[in-house]
């Protein structure tokens, strides 16, 4: 008995509720800098609020992955938790452009930062048993294509919650006017990106099954027999969710060569997704008042490259396990990076808002790459039976150099760069061109048991 093969149908329904969830989170990344300073967030300030979402990383991943790799149930063992992730992340959309709807209670401003807050806790909820998934449910050979398959679908929700806005405001009559609150437009996307969400997770849910623990250990198993290897257990483990800091100590090599190309990859991507919508508005529109109509076109303009970015990286996804087999899955990775850094970097040099649909493109090939290289290359180097427990240990390089670039990357724009946010767009395009150089340093293995 081995894994069977999977058909393309059943790996793009198995992550097929990474549609919503990237819906979600395009929403998210496009406009929470915008609604926090319409409810009165100065620039230097967005960062420390964005400081909420990797926070939130850092804690739910690695225990929503521990929790899961122990979980077996009616539903499986990763459904329940993405299923719980969507209903929660949902009433977070349908909640923060709102926020002001509470202000006898609280002001609007800090009900926006709680809704944020919960909308990534259940972002991150929902995305690590998926990422856990493909590692359970795919062969070796099949994780580069579920990964990637992943990487398309998370580019089309993403094209779809960032041009929803405009869409609605330009096609459909829907104001984008903010007249001293969140513009209809944005208060209506944020509620169709709640429904589409919770229907794509359910597609998932009704349409996937899951191995059982007894499956995924005896493939364990008849792996390490047929490698000749001699399994062995421990006489002393470690019990309890203490496991997770054990597991973090004694991560593979390739995860520790990882951690530094994800550091320096998120560090830059955390550096757009707070600084584009105000880097945009002053230097393509020339424009700082917030409140503005003027100001809410540069955001509608920055959902539209956002989704060319996301829609960019769902093309690149179908030929990157093409490119991998024939230059090599860390070399794929390099050279998608550098051309998302240069991207970044040409974001100075726009003399229009159209020379940013290149600049998007560019960078939409950094992401697919990001989404889908380092875990294929994570997945085939850890151990199933620690898959979801690793792939939550994964996200701590992702949000720890997202949590430092919260809290220096306000500071360094107002006091550095004079309140210029288009340098700190040249920043991160920077920091995507080390996390190049390093993913050349990645030494691609894969498991052995012991």
């Amino acid at each position: 008995m081995e894994k069977r093969t999977l058909s393309f149908q059943e790996i793009w329904n198995m992550s097929f509720g990474f549609l919503g969830i990237q819906m979600g989170f395009a929403l998210q990344n496009a406009n929470a800098s915008r609604i926090l300073q319409i409810f009165g967030a100065d620039l230097h300030e967005l960062s420390w609020f964005w400081i909420i979402a990797p926070l939130m990383g850092l804690i739910v991943q690695p225990v929503i992955g521990y929790f899961s790799d122990k979980t077996w149930t009616k539903l499986g063992r990763r459904r329940p938790y993405f299923l719980i992730g969507a209903i929660l992340a949902s009433i977070g959309l349908i909640l923060m452009p709102q926020a002001n709807l509470f202000i006898a209670i609280l002001p609007a401003l800090w009900v926006g930062a709680g809704m944020l807050m919960i909308m990534d806790a259940s972002f991150n909820i929902a995305m690590e048993p998926f990422r856990a998934l493909v590692g359970d449910n795919l062969r070796d050979d099949q994780k580069t294509l579920g990964f990637s398959v992943q990487t398309v679908l998370i580019g089309l929700g993403a094209v779809i919650g960032s041009w929803l806005p405009y869409a609605l405001s330009n096609w459909f009559g829907i104001s984008n006017v903010s007249n001293n609150g969140v513009p209809q437009n944005l208060i209506w996307s944020f509620i169709i990106g709640a429904i589409i969400l919770i229907i794509s997770v359910l597609i998932t849910v009704f349409t996937t099954k899951e191995y059982t623990p007894e499956e995924l250990h005896h493939f364990s198993e008849r792996k390490a027999k047929e490698d000749g290897i001699k399994t062995t257990s421990s006489k002393k483990q470690t019990l309890g969710i203490q496991s997770i800091f054990t597991d973090f100590k004694n991560m593979p090599q390739v995860m520790r060569q990882l951690s530094w190309v994800q550091f320096f990859s998120w560090f830059g991507l955390f550096g757009m997704w707070v600084f584009t919508t105000p880097a945009v508005a002053q230097h393509i529109y020339k424009i700082n008042d917030t409140q503005s109509e003027l100001y809410s076109k540069a955001g509608d303009w920055v959902g539209i490259i956002f989704g060319v970015y996301n829609l960019a990286s769902a093309f690149m996804a179908f030929f990157l396990p093409y490119i991998s087999k024939k230059i090599g899955r860390k070399e794929t990775h390099a050279l998608c990076l550098s051309i998302g850094g240069l991207g970044l970097m040409s974001f100075y040099f726009a003399t229009d808002k159209y020379f940013l649909i290149g600049s998007a493109i560019a960078i939409g090939i950094s992401w697919a790459s990001i989404l889908s290289m380092p875990y294929a290359m994570l997945a085939s180097a850890i151990n199933p039976k620690k898959m979801g427990v690793y792939m939550g240990i994964f996200n701590f390089f992702i949000v720890i150099p997202q949590i430092i670039n919260a809290i220096i990357g306000g500071p360094i724009v107002k006091y550095f760069y004079n309140n210029q946010a288009i340098y700190a767009l040249t920043t991160a395009g920077v920091s995507l061109i080390i996390a190049a150089v390093l993913a050349l340093r990645i030494k691609d293995t894969s498991f052995i048991p012991r």
